[in-house]
């Protein structure tokens, strides 16, 4: 067989986002932060663990829908490196790396119970984004916990 009849292609989209270079193994939470396949009319198409040039990579793909700054902040803290393709009519109409923002409000809930912004006052969770490290760290505005291993799970 050639690699061509060995090879599984996942068909083009017309119009939609294409999120590439997505951490291995975290396609699923990408699903989980768009709210999808439940949001979604169109088709999603997902790949894990690709191989590609720099290892292994997910790939995710929603037809007809391009993502809010909020989605893509998210996607950030998960996936540092992922790029956000915008489709349109076929072609890849503006393509960029999602970049990791400083500061995040009302995305993450803090692993604190007693933590304020756990409580019944009306108070949005806040954290600033450290990367100096290859890690990334979030610490909570209000009690100073600090987030540095499954992030996906205190997502909002």
């Amino acid at each position: 067989m050639t690699d061509i009849e060995t090879e599984l292609r996942v068909s083009r989209i017309e119009n939609g986002t294409v999120i590439d270079h997505i951490t291995a193994g975290k396609a699923l939470n990408v699903l989980k932060i768009l709210g999808l396949p439940d949001s979604s009319k169109g088709v999603v198409s997902v790949v894990i663990n690709s191989k590609g040039r720099y290892g292994k990579k997910d790939v995710v793909k929603v037809e007809n829908r391009e993502l809010n700054v909020e989605e893509v902040d998210k996607i950030a803290l998960i996936s540092p490196n992922a790029t956000i393709n915008i489709i349109r009519d076929f072609n890849v109409a503006s393509k960029y790396k999602v970049h990791i923002p400083a500061f995040v409000e009302g995305v993450v809930s803090c692993i604190n119970p007693n933590c304020i912004s756990n409580s019944n006052e009306p108070i949005t969770s806040k954290f600033t984004v450290d990367t100096e490290n290859i890690f990334l760290k979030l610490r909570c505005y209000y009690c100073g916990r600090v987030i540095s291993e499954n992030i996906a799970e205190h997502l909002l």
